[in-house]
Parts: structure tokens; sequence; C-alpha cells
């Protein structure tokens, strides 16, 4: 079933609803099935046929989805790519998959320009003003019919960087969406008529299917770290938002600017502390609040409400409780294998044991274009795929889900305290966000650094601060810790920490060194 005609019905049933909402304008849902149509009239005018592929740059706009739905109910494919990520990384992109078309401002037209391979595309679409060679974007002419496709059909396209340099590319069916919009209704607690405050653009998607109100942030959604805490309370204010789901950074920044009165709180895309559960509990008392486990390739995992029991555990080394797995996945802990590809997961290791994260459903991805990312990803068993998430972690006899970190960056062995995994201090999580909870306000990262358990403290301490830091990582097993001024996060949650980086920052500047006593 094309994921377009869960739009058409919505707009049978409330017409005049909001779908989607931006700061000065909106559009109804029954605005926006016509509008859909008549853009899918417009791709078919200009020669695009079913199974084609566009490749999208726009900003998060009432736009953006309404050329997006255009180009799912005409059957076309949908093509994202960071542009962020430098025009090397665009070119790559373009070589593993050739766009048909391109979508985009003036300011993406001119990046299209720039990158040789998207020169070659051979339509191009802009959003607003004039571009030379550039067809308009209408939606005042003859809709389209629907197209139907089959649940297997591709509908998006996304690329992420893969460990070789090579982009992989995500496919997403049109039966991956629907089955992610069950998913994310069910886990996020959809309601009838709720509106919600956008911050996590492709939930947009699973909002119109289930008749949300979509209230598009006014800010810098790649800056989620500083959001614009004004216009999002005037935004929430003149809307009536009752919801939010964003990265704990996004959530982080209300805090500080000042946090709208949400009456469902969702955070997720990067570790959420104990703490920041805890801080926005006080702040909105009358909240469901929640942090939610997924990745890309499976979204949601888990999710948790949070409580005082997995803080304790947190504290004395047991990880991150990401609560129990959504009802719609299949979750095997696996004896720890990261780097190796498997023909077979073998049995899954006994709860209370740590291993490496594997899930399996519907909503979960089960391949990505031309196989490449797949040998190190991807297991195949009696005719289900397993996703191997790279996370390691455990299972409590609660059968709640224990993250322990990248299963690639495993520490030197060191003892777990009494009544957790043995394994557990093998692993970064146990050590920061244990760390966490005595210094809330400063980053830490646990990794091997000269075959040594090392920390990496994102400030510059000394005196009493740097004592009381290194007593502390020392009863965790840490042997040397770093100080530098800050630790490199990732680009789109600006939560995570990119190990990588951080490795390669060591090893240019060194880092004032502090042994524990």
């Amino acid at each position: 079933m094309n994921l377009v005609s869960l739009l058409i019905e919505r707009a049978q049933r409330h017409p005049e609803r909001i779908a989607l909402a931006e700061a000065t304008r909106t559009v109804t849902y029954g605005e926006l099935a016509r509008r859909v149509a008549a853009g899918a009239g417009h791709l078919e005018a200009l020669g695009l046929k079913r199974g084609q592929t566009i490749l999208v740059f726009q900003p998060v706009s009432i736009e953006l989805y309404e050329f997006l739905l255009a180009a799912f109910h005409g059957g076309l494919r949908v093509m994202l790519a960071d542009p962020s990520a430098g025009r090397d990384f665009l070119s790559r992109c373009c070589q593993r998959l050739m766009p048909d078309a391109f979508f985009g401002s003036w300011k993406a037209q001119c990046l299209r320009m720039s990158v040789r391979e998207m020169r070659g595309i051979g339509l191009a679409i802009r959003s607003g003003g004039w571009f030379p060679g550039a067809q308009p974007w209408r939606t005042d002419g003859a809709p389209a019919d629907l197209v139907a496709v089959d649940d297997q059909e591709a509908a998006l396209v996304t690329f992420t960087s893969g460990s070789t340099g090579v982009p992989k590319a995500a496919l997403r069916s049109h039966g991956f969406l629907l089955a992610q919009h069950r998913a994310l209704s069910r886990a996020l607690d959809f309601e009838e008529g709720e509106v919600d405050l956008v911050t996590l653009p492709v939930f947009v998607l699973a909002n119109l299917a289930s008749g949300l109100t979509s209230v598009l942030a006014a800010t810098d959604l790649a800056k989620p770290g500083t959001p614009d805490a004004a216009a999002i309370s005037a935004q929430c204010g003149k809307f009536r938002v009752t919801r939010c789901a964003a990265s704990p950074a996004f959530f982080e920044g209300l805090l500080a600017g000042g946090l709208p009165r949400f009456q469902k709180l969702y955070t997720g895309g990067a570790p959420v502390f104990p703490d920041l559960l805890r801080r926005l509990g006080v702040a909105l008392p009358a909240a469901s609040i929640y942090a939610v486990y997924g990745s890309t390739e499976a979204e949601p995992i888990a999710h948790f409400h949070g409580d005082e029991d997995a803080a304790i555990l947190t504290r004395r080394g047991g990880g991150l409780c990401a609560g129990v797995p959504v009802a719609e996945i299949k979750l095997r802990i696996i004896a720890d294998q990261s780097g190796t590809p498997l023909n077979s997961p073998g049995p899954a290791i006994e709860a209370g044991q740590v291993g490496e994260i594997i899930v399996s459903g519907e909503h979960v991805l089960s391949g990505y274009l031309g196989g490449i990312g797949d040998e190190e990803t991807k297991i195949h068993e009696d005719g289900r795929v397993w996703h191997r998430t790279g996370d390691a972690g455990w299972i409590d006899a609660r059968g709640r889900l224990w993250l322990l970190g990248r299963c690639a960056e495993k520490l030197p062995a060191y003892p777990a305290a009494e009544g957790l995994p043995t394994e557990a201090m093998r692993y970064p999580f146990a050590v920061e966000c244990a760390l966490r909870e005595i210094f809330p306000e400063i980053r830490m990262a646990a990794l091997t650094w000269e075959e040594r358990r090392t920390l990496v403290v994102g400030k510059m301490c000394a005196g009493e601060e740097q004592r009381v830091i290194s007593a502390s990582a020392e009863t965790f097993g840490i042997e040397r810790v770093i100080y530098l001024k800050a630790l490199p996060l990732d680009r789109r949650h600006n939560a995570k920490i990119d190990y990588p980086a951080l490795r390669a920052l060591m090893g240019e500047e060194g880092g004032r060194t502090g042994h524990p006593p």
C-alpha cells in the first residue's frame, strides 16, 4: 500500500485540521492532500516515472513534506544526503545512486552546480526564486492518481558514511515506513488530534499518518544544542503544542532557556542520562517523560520512563537503562563478535550476561543498497534478517535492556561491582554513565589509550576538582585521566561522543594528564 493513502484517509476524516504549521503559516490535511496530488501530477508532467529517484536538498518546511509526499504519491524514490558532509561525500553518493532529478532551494541549486556528479542530474526543480535551468515547483495543476505500490518498493533512500568511507545507502520501503509508523504510534503514545513540536523530521510522516498536527520547530535543527527557546515558546503557545520528541541536547537547551509545558516528552538519538530525566521531571512534574532507544536502521527499539532503581545501578557501573523492548521488535543478546561477519547469530546468551545487541522486525532495515554494509551489520537466519546494532548490552531480571556503549570501544578488563554482569566494565558506558551521576556538568569519555583504561575529561580541571575526578575514576578501574578543553560530538544530535574524532584530537593535542593517587 502506498503510504500516502494514509494521508488521503486523514484528509477525508478531518480536512480542516492543521497538518503542518510553521511560524507564520499552516496547511490543513485537506489542503495538503490536494497539493500533494497536484504536485504528483506536476512531477509526472515533467517526465518523471515510477521508480525513478529524486535527490532532495530542502530545509525542514511545509514544501519539504509536500514534495516528499508528492514523490511517494507517484511511486518515486526520494534520496536524502547530508550537505554538511562535504562535496566529496555528495559525489560518492551520486556515484552509488545517480538521481534522475533534483529538488531544492536557490542555495541548494548553487551547491548542485558546485559538485560535478550533481551537475549531471538531468532535471532540476526549484522550491524558491528563479534559478537558471531549474523548473519551478507547482501544486496548482491537475491531480495525479495515486500509484499503487508493493510493500517492498523503495520510498526513501538516506546515506550515511560507512567505516570504509564508502557511503551506505539505507533503503526504506513503503512497507517499512508503514511498519515504523505503527511502532512509533504505539511507543510514543500518539493520540488523535495531538499537537507535536517537530525536531526529528522523519517523525512527521508518522504524525501525518496518525492525524497529529506537526509544528515545525522555529530553530536551526542543525544545531540542536542551541535551540531558539523564545521562538519555540511562542510557537508552542500559538498552536497549543502538547508533545515533543527531540534529542537530549535540544532539551538541555530548552531547560536553560525556557521549557514549554509539554504534556508528553520523548528524547533519544543519543544517550539519555538519568540526571536529564530527573531535571525534566522536576520542570514538568505532570508530564509523561520517556527516553527512546533506536537507530537509523531500527526506530524505535525500546523506551524507558526512568526510575531511581535504575539510576542506582547506573551509579554502580551497570550502564544506561533503555527499558523494555517495544512489542514490534525481536531483540537478542549474542556473544560479542564485533568486527567479525556472522553467517548465524548463534544462541542468545543468558539474561544478566553482556553481549552484542541484535534486532529484527518489520521496521528494522533488512539491507543496504547494493549490499554495501550488509556483511558487517546483517545476519540471516531461517528467512529472518537480524540487524547488528553495534551496541553492547544486557537484559536484567525485569526484562529491561541496559546499554553499555559501542562494542568496538571495548576496554581492558576490570571486575564489575557485585550483582552486575561480569563483563560490564569492559565497555565505556559502565564508566561514563556512572561518573555522569557524580559530575553531570562535565562530559567524559572512557576508552582504551596506549592499552590502558583511560578517561578523557572535556574540561581543563585543576586542584581539588581534578583530585576528586581522579579518585572517582579510580573506583571504576581507570588508570589514566586526560584533560581536554572539550570533547568532539556527533553533528546530527550534538550529544554523542565521536570516539574516532576524539582519538585524532588526542593524537594531535596530547592533553594535560593526571593520574589517580
